[in-house]
């Protein structure tokens, strides 16, 4: 048998064939420069794009309802995803433990979860929620308390079930205590590693006072005062249905969901040592109205610089015009940035900002990072630049840009329905109207210069600032004593430490 050899052909394109390839080929590249040209000469500047108006925010349907313990229930269903979240929040908070026993908040809010219950231990939960891709979290932070789960849809009695019984019958055992105890140790330890935490810290105490619960930290002493039985009472005094709003969100028929939740929680009853009224907000005042403080940092070769002095609440009819203020110091194309880090070379960040609280007065803070030599000038021109906003109106390209970067953020309130439930849950819990974020939508669209410069004057302080400069005493050439005579040490060094 003989095997057939297939030579592969030769193509030959003809002299007129070899022309047109060529012609097309100088034609294409031609295209593509003038393509390219034309793009290069018509791009635009970022100020000068275009963009079509976002679309108007609404709020997905939910359901309020209150059950007859008291306990304030949302539902909003959403059936993209096979998936459920809630979140409790409940009325307590670190800013109302005794002053010799901070810290117990806290573990009050991590041991609720991983104290074990009476039903399960810390590791039974642990295992079960996680067969189920689920999870169970808790927390006390200095105004609230949380709860919340993760579940797929068809977990959810289960891991509901687990939620409404951590909650509701938690144990704190002393083992977890004791470790938990032991990972604050851990965190008093290193809490001067950083500048910048040193700053946020230190900071908040020369404004609120050393004492002021909005401003005091844990310590090993006051961590060793608290027993097993100061973390049970503080949770019953806090704990019960009607210190508690219950947000759900997710894939569920809401009919079913309130049946669910009446069989968990319809029965709940405070305990006989819960607090009938909870009590008043502590007082808050300016501890120290001006002065230069400094926290030596030998070690460092830039300088954390905070100034400032107390402020207010959101609910202030003022803030949307605070807000946008706020725009105009901050931010690419800001003032403080066009003028501290671009013009002056002075900063590697650089920010200030009108920082209200929810239910007691925030504060104006400014700063930055700086290197060490260029700290008092970074000073000077920031102090400038609070001035300058208060006696020089702002141009109308400020503020339509300030109000635009605004208003376009606002939809990042609304970008799932979690976010928008939360929102809801937080108004309710501190008295402010369910559409107080469209008041203020409102007003920021209302703000006018005249508006600006109004607020700036009548909150801004400049003569109640209070600089705190964390950073290395020898490099700060000029020294601080260039501002005033009178430079106040901090001390941070951390008490019982070994």
């Amino acid at each position: 048998m003989h095997t057939m050899k297939l030579k592969p052909q030769k193509f030959q394109f003809s002299q007129v064939q070899q022309l047109a390839i060529i012609l097309l080929i100088v034609v294409s590249c031609l295209l593509v420069n003038f393509k390219i040209s034309l793009a290069a000469t018509s791009a635009k500047h970022y100020t000068e794009l275009k963009f079509s108006p976002l679309p108007e925010i609404k709020i997905p349907k939910y359901e309020r309802y209150t059950l007859k313990n008291g306990l304030v229930v949302y539902l909003m269903e959403d059936h993209d995803l096979p998936l459920i979240s809630g979140t409790a929040m409940i009325k307590t908070g670190s800013r109302w433990e005794d002053s010799n026993k901070v810290g117990l908040a806290s573990l009050v809010g991590e041991t609720l979860r991983t104290g074990g219950t009476k039903k399960h231990s810390a590791d039974e939960l642990n295992q079960m929620l996680e067969q189920k891709a689920a999870s169970v979290e808790t927390g006390i932070g200095e105004a609230a308390g949380s709860a919340s789960f993760e579940s797929l849809t068809e977990d959810v009695d289960l891991v509901f079930d687990l939620f409404a019984e951590i909650v509701q019958q938690p144990i704190f055992s002393q083992e977890k205590l004791d470790f938990e105890k032991s990972q604050i140790k851990g965190s008093i330890a290193r809490r001067n590693d950083s500048p910048n935490g040193i700053a946020s810290r230190e900071f908040r105490k020369l404004i609120y006072g050393n004492n002021s619960p909005y401003s005091r930290t844990v310590e090993y002493a006051t961590l060793d005062q608290i027993s097993r039985d100061d973390v049970i009472k503080f949770y019953q005094e806090y704990f019960q249905p009607k210190n508690m709003i219950l947000g759900i969100v997710g894939d569920f028929n809401s009919a079913k969901m309130r049946s669910l939740i009446e069989s968990k929680f319809g029965n709940w009853q405070p305990q006989t040592t819960a607090k009938t009224n909870l009590p008043p907000l502590p007082t808050v005042t300016q501890a120290n109205t001006n002065g230069v403080f400094f926290v030596n940092q030998p070690q460092l070769t830039q300088s954390s610089v905070f100034l400032g002095h107390l402020g207010g609440k959101f609910d202030s009819p003022d803030y949307p015009a605070l807000d946008v203020m706020n725009g105009v110091l901050n931010g690419f194309g800001g003032r403080l940035f066009n003028e501290l880090r671009s013009r002056q070379g002075l900063a590697y960040t650089v920010y200030g900002l009108w920082s209200p609280r929810l239910d007691y007065p925030g504060m104006f803070i400014a700063g930055g990072q700086t290197r060490s030599d260029g700290t008092v000038q970074f000073i000077k021109s920031l102090k400038s630049e609070i001035t300058r906003i208060q006696n020089q109106k702002i141009s109308e390209k400020e503020l339509n840009y300030a109000k635009e970067s605004t208003l376009n953020s606002f939809v990042f309130n609304f970008q799932d329905p979690s976010q928008t439930l939360s929102r809801l849950m937080r108004y309710e819990y501190y008295g402010y109207p369910s559409d107080f974020l469209f008041r203020y939508e409102k007003a920021i669209k209302n703000t006018t210069i005249a508006d600006v410069q109004r607020v700036a004057k009548k909150y801004l302080q400049p003569n109640k600032l209070v600089t705190l400069v964390v950073g290395n005493e020898t490099a700060i050439k000029p020294p601080l004593t260039q501002l005033t005579s009178s430079i106040t040490p901090v001390d941070i060094t951390i008490p019982g430490d070994k």
